[in-house]
């Protein structure tokens, strides 16, 4: 393979684990509900324990999304992480009290008390959620930092990152993905709890969620539809504005547009059999349908002669998957590595599995001895 061909493979691989991230944030959407699904404390006990069986998947697969970038394309984690360590924190952060809250929440002499852990879940799911939407938007909408001819980057805001977050598209985003992840959290409460109360609430609550999740969604896609996009020469690597690019790239990459198509439909589907049908098996729709459409939204942020992480400080500094990755031979030994994906994958679907064998409830829950 040549050393562009590396190059798209692996923006390809960050792509599918990023998209992978996105769907197990129904962890965290499944966490806001907390204080409003459940009414009795045996309620929040099957909701608490029954999310609290995947969150691992979703810390772990950020991780890795993190180590992937970090070890295709270093620059970008450098100037990112580096630069904009602010919002990257206050992430990381939302990620750690998530983790500990699980781990201490029902211990014995849990001095804090649980309703503390509660809230940090709840801030995880949402602030967290949000500040990730936000950070991969700029990938559209481009940040303030220059980069200099000895791959030295510094960041020109003062805000570190979080200014991310005052950009009404980026803001668009991570409210979609907040309200996506709301609506994922629903539906595996409904396909994972054997209990009626919570099973009509939570498809009560389905509804409202969609409806809002579609509005920001749209206004985010519009938005970077209509936008002047960050194109460059292959040639003479020169960064320039192209009007509707991200619409271009849409186009002229036609698998990926059936790809982005057909994931807005199945997110569709899952929403309406969920809604319309009674059925319980929404989350696998929707699920894949989230996958298979910010797995397209990441393709068209980095393929096709696109610079993935824009500078508007100077658009020459702007980050391509060509100027920011690794050399040939650390790409390629990474290929090698990345085979061992498909047993990683099947390994996780049989876990998976033989987790959700039964359908949750008070019965089973208090035969467990390890609870959260």
């Amino acid at each position: 393979m040549s050393l562009l061909h590396l190059q798209q493979y692996w923006w390809i691989l960050a792509s599918i684990l990023g998209s992978l991230l996105v769907f197990l944030l129904f962890v965290q959407g499944g966490q806001t509900f907390l204080y409003s699904l459940p009414k009795t404390p045996e309620e929040k006990k099957l909701l608490i324990n029954s999310i609290g069986h995947k969150w691992e998947f979703t810390f772990t697969t950020l991780v890795t999304f993190g180590g992937a970038m970090f070890a295709a394309f270093p620059l970008f984690y450098a100037t990112s992480f580096g630069g904009a360590y602010w919002v990257w924190l206050a992430i990381l952060f939302c990620f750690i009290i998530q983790a500990v809250s699980y781990e201490f929440r029902s211990k014995p002499k849990n001095f804090l008390g649980t309703g503390t852990f509660d809230f940090f879940l709840f801030l995880n799911g949402s602030l967290g959620v949000i500040l990730i939407g936000a950070a991969v938007s700029t990938f559209f909408t481009g940040s303030m930092f220059s980069v200099n001819e000895y791959n030295l980057s510094k960041w020109q805001h003062s805000f570190r990152g979080l200014e991310a977050a005052f950009n009404l598209t980026n803001l668009a985003l991570g409210l979609s993905v907040f309200f996506l992840a709301r609506i994922l959290g629903l539906m595996y409460f409904i396909n994972n709890i054997n209990n009626e109360n919570i099973y009509e609430r939570s498809k009560k609550k389905l509804l409202p969620n969609a409806v809002v999740f579609l509005v920001f969604f749209l206004s985010f896609l519009v938005s970077i539809l209509l936008k002047d996009g960050f194109a460059y020469n292959p040639q003479t690597k020169i960064v320039s504005m192209e009007s509707y690019k991200y619409f271009h790239n849409l186009l002229e990459m036609p698998i990926v547009f059936v790809l982005f198509l057909i994931g807005v439909v199945l997110v569709l589907s899952g929403i309406a059999i969920t809604l319309f049908k009674n059925s319980k098996k929404g989350i696998w729709f929707s699920g894949l349908g989230t996958i298979l459409t910010v797995f397209s939204l990441f393709l068209i942020a980095g393929l096709n002669n696109t610079a993935y992480y824009p500078s508007t400080y100077d658009l020459q500094s702007s980050l391509t998957i060509e100027n920011s990755s690794s050399s040939k031979y650390t790409l390629t030994t990474m290929s090698y590595v990345s085979l061992l994906i498909p047993f990683v994958i099947a390994y996780i679907y049989i876990v998976w599995k033989a987790m959700d064998k039964k359908k949750l409830n008070i019965e089973e829950l208090n035969k467990e001895d390890n609870l959260y």
